[in-house]
């Protein structure tokens, strides 16, 4: 039997899979955890040694259990951008800055003048999450660590050298996120320089691999690392949400993938170029060739949720269930409360990095399962506007596909679908990062024609969750004042996101 590794790098912990490359059915899972700090506000950070000691234990785990089955490829997926300075040998010069870490707004909102060509594929801005603006901020106050940093890139690339000795780079990341031009095939130095990240270019990895192609082999030394023997191939993955295209199937137009857990991803592909104001995108070729991709989300979703239950209610496990089921006897917006889901600001439509979360309307009568119900409100009204921009913009939406933590908040993703007031595709599998990891280390071993084919051949199974009209005429209500107080509170944040030293 013939078995390909999946490697999904999430915000907390790395998580492992094996797949029969017959079926694509899932052989065994193991996962192995690692922290983030949070040294000022909005700043969120990760040792890039830690990623790789808990890949060593989730494999060594996984491997012994199910028998030390041989594994002929292997693909990596991580959170995007989550950016690594190290030296040409791969030693991190300092922590990572995670993909939620919001300091860099500031060079984020730098726009060339004139308007460089290649940053029409990113809505004529950067994001405050991507890897340029977080190298620009580097450059600006930490100088002394960006002159000496050989390799600024993403912990995509990081953890590939670490298993090859090859720095390459996805372009599903570079074109998303580094205002990397996949049709002329390059980079533009004179856009990093413009952009406060001069010689950026000769520190990034600089080999541009797709998808499924492939990335390199194991190292004799990463194959101990990992309890793997023989040759092992590495295909070249990307950002954890887009690869679940593949595993969802959501490749084709019309599609949307919509990726629910700390934060929320909304993923769609369409025919031809639609400019959608507050989305990022259209991207051309990123993941799928002759494809225009378009990205919507929310930096806080679950994490809001999990803030509120676990930090300010201080409940475990069991009162976290027993608050969820006394939230989903309230009807949304009876309380009066509205929240705002902005704890690390807006990804899109507004992106606005600066705005923070705010609950409106607080009583003394007030009780915590009024306020925690308003918050899943909130995060679901954030996901609706997406929708509705989208829409409005003119791209169809013919099939929604969900997964992620999401599914394992009922009360969430019930919420949502009602707010979006359309049915929603279940994914029977919550990581199809995962699925999606393998259906590229399938294709670079040559076991399908093409990515395409790969993912029709192991496509999953869904549910289908459909509305409530009476629910989802609540929320369009709620959703004019979502939309009204966030525009109202949106100059109260204004250069205030802790992006300052």
């Amino acid at each position: 039997m013939a078995v390909v590794m999946g490697l999904d790098f999430g915000t907390g912990s790395v998580r492992a899979g094996l797949y029969d490359s017959a079926c694509g059915a899932l052989i065994g899972f193991e996962q192995a955890g690692y922290d983030t700090r949070h040294p000022r506000s909005g700043w969120a950070e990760q040792s890039p040694l830690d990623w790789w000691a808990a890949l060593g234990r989730a494999s060594q785990a996984l491997m012994a259990r199910h028998g030390r089955p041989r594994v002929s490829a292997l693909c990596v997926c991580t959170t995007s951008s989550t950016v690594v300075v190290s030296d040409a040998a791969g030693t991190p010069l300092r922590p990572a800055l995670l993909w939620m870490d919001c300091r860099a707004s500031q060079e984020a909102a730098l726009v060339p003048d004139p308007p460089h060509p290649v940053m029409a594929f990113s809505g004529g801005a950067n994001a405050v999450e991507w890897l340029v603006p977080k190298a620009a901020w580097l450059a600006r106050h930490e100088p002394g660590v960006y002159s000496r940093a050989e390799r600024i890139c993403e912990a995509q690339d990081f953890i590939n050298f670490q298993l090859t000795g090859a720095w390459t780079a996805s372009r599903l990341n570079a074109c998303c996120k580094w205002n990397y031009d996949p049709l002329q095939q390059k980079f533009f130095p004179e856009l990093f320089a413009a952009l406060g990240a001069p010689g950026l270019l000769d520190k990034l990895p600089t080999q541009v691999v797709p998808v499924g192609g492939v990335a390199g082999h194991l190292s004799a030394a990463a194959r101990e690392h990992l309890g793997l023997r023989g040759q092992v191939l590495v295909a070249q993955g990307g950002i954890d949400a887009h690869m679940a295209m593949l595993g969802a199937g959501t490749i084709a137009p019309a599609q949307l993938l919509f990726i629910g857990g700390t934060s929320i991803v909304h993923l769609i592909h369409t025919e031809n170029r639609i400019a959608a104001p507050g989305m990022w995108g259209p991207y051309p070729d990123a993941l799928i060739a002759n494809s225009w991709l378009i990205e919507g989300g929310q930096v806080s979703a679950g994490s809001v949720m999990d803030w509120l239950a676990g930090k300010i209610f201080g409940l475990d496990a069991a009162g976290q269930r027993q608050l969820m089921a006394e939230a989903a006897r309230e009807l949304p917006g009876a309380s009066g409360l509205l929240v705002l889901d902005y704890w690390m600001g807006n990804r899109t439509p507004y992106r606005a990095p600066d705005l923070r979360g705010a609950v409106l309307g607080l009583t003394l009568s007030h009780e915590r399962a009024q306020i925690y119900r308003a918050a899943v409100d909130a995060v679901a009204l954030g996901s609706a506007n997406v929708v509705r921009v989208l829409e409005q913009s003119g791209v169809p939406i013919a099939r929604v596909v969900a997964a992620g933590g999401i599914q394992k908040n009922p009360l969430w993703l019930q919420a949502t679908v009602d707010a979006c007031g359309m049915p929603f595709d279940v994914a029977d599998q919550e990581n199809l990062t995962l699925i999606g990891a393998a259906i590229s280390a399938l294709n670079a071993l040559g076991e399908s024609a093409s990515l395409v084919a790969g993912v029709h051949k192991h496509a999953q199974p869904f549910r289908r969750l459909l509305p409530d009209p009476g629910m989802h005429a609540r929320y369009s209500r709620m959703l004019a004042r979502y939309r009204a107080a966030t525009e109202a509170v949106q100059p109260l944040f204004a250069g205030h996101g802790g992006s300052a030293p």
